[in-house]
């Protein structure tokens, strides 16, 4: 008996090569990963066009595994192949992954991806019940999204974005009071305290080893002017007392956003700001499928955030892309806020908002 197979559709050939492409993708960033563990990256910027062997020479690292690496990131594009084997770092990809102080470096994203491949059970449960886990639960993770903003706290909060934030730096200079509210491991607001001495600042975070870290930061950074809090132990206080408070890239992490947003309004002064720092994202998903970057964010949402946002019964679920600007105004609003406006700050893919009550 003959077994007659169905007939290959007309774009399988276009699916097939989608379909290579998303599993090219995911081995070519463990490599790159172990490229950047390595240091091979700064070897690269710093020899110059290199063959295996001169870059073996440089970092003491066994050519035959050097070949085979710079190979393949010459094939996926990541290194240019100079003929004659030579390889070369191009000055785009050295500020990508060789810079490590440059506020457009991207090498600590791929620092979680052992963190986000070991999750697979715990995912797998999620899909089943619905309830996710945060991944601060986790010290390695913490640890690893130490990295994703720092450079930019470092190099850009305090000289680009404060300033956009009408009378905030004057009145910080003068001496006020800013919470940081799921403040991580403390990065921004250590920033902020060293640029103003005669303030002080409050971190909230829900993340004991975030809080560990963070409190590490602030001894080696020396500053008294800074207290961390666990929000569950020590909520926001509803006084009015603040004149910035702060929420950088978790909102849409966040299991109960809208209440998060209410404690927010009823904690800051009369004339006070909330900056807000989230993802940026376009009005419905529908439009998100034009966004080049949408692959990866939908990726990291199931693998990160949306898992964070469903680790209480009843969480919100907004996940990575799900606070575009109708509904972060929307939120700002229903919480007591009457002035709502858009940054125009660069830093992809991220969006800037002020509210004031």
């Amino acid at each position: 008996m003959t077994t007659r197979q169905a007939p290959v559709p007309d774009d399988f050939r276009a699916s097939v090569d989608r379909l290579l492409g998303v599993m090219a993708g995911a081995w070519v960033s463990i490599v790159t990963l172990l490229g950047l563990r390595l240091g091979l990256y700064r070897a690269l910027k710093d020899t110059g066009p290199a063959s295996s062997d001169e870059l073996a020479q440089h970092t003491g690292l066994h050519e035959r595994w050097l070949r085979e690496w710079l190979r393949g990131q010459a094939a996926a594009g990541v290194l240019h192949y100079l003929g004659d084997s030579r390889f070369e770092l191009s000055p785009a990809a050295a500020l990508l992954l060789a810079d490590e102080d440059h506020v457009l470096f991207r090498g600590g994203s791929f620092y979680s991806l052992p963190l986000d491949t070991d999750a697979e059970e715990g995912l797998l449960e999620g899909f089943r019940t619905g309830l996710g886990a945060n991944w601060t639960d986790s010290s390695t993770a913490v640890s690893a999204n130490e990295q994703n903003h720092r450079n930019w706290y470092r190099q850009q909060l305090v000289s680009t974005a404060l300033p956009m934030l009408e009378g905030v730096v004057d009145r910080l200079r003068a001496g006020g009071r800013v919470a940081d509210v799921g403040c991580g491991t403390g990065i921004a607001i250590i920033e902020m305290a060293r640029a103003f001495p005669r303030s002080e600042f409050h971190g909230y975070e829900i993340s004991e080893h975030s809080l560990r870290r963070a409190e590490e930061n602030r001894k080696e950074a020396g500053l008294e002017s800074v207290v961390f809090h666990n929000v569950a132990l020590e909520p926001l206080p509803a006084d009015e007392s603040f004149n910035l408070i702060t929420t950088f890239d978790c909102l849409h992490e966040m299991t109960r956003p809208a209440e998060g947003a209410a404690a927010i309004r009823a904690a800051v002064s009369p004339d006070g700001t909330w900056f807000i720092f989230d993802m940026d994202s376009a009005p419905n998903w529908e439009e998100n499928l034009t966004n080049p970057l949408a692959p990866m964010l939908y990726a990291m949402s199931v693998l990160g955030c949306l898992p964070a946002g469903l680790s209480e019964p009843g969480g919100a679920g907004l996940g990575t892309l799900g606070l575009p600007e109708p509904a972060m105004r929307e939120l700002v609003s229903a919480a007591g806020f009457t002035r709502f406006r858009r940054l125009d700050l660069r830093y992809p893919p991220q969006a800037f908002y002020e509210a004031r009550p």
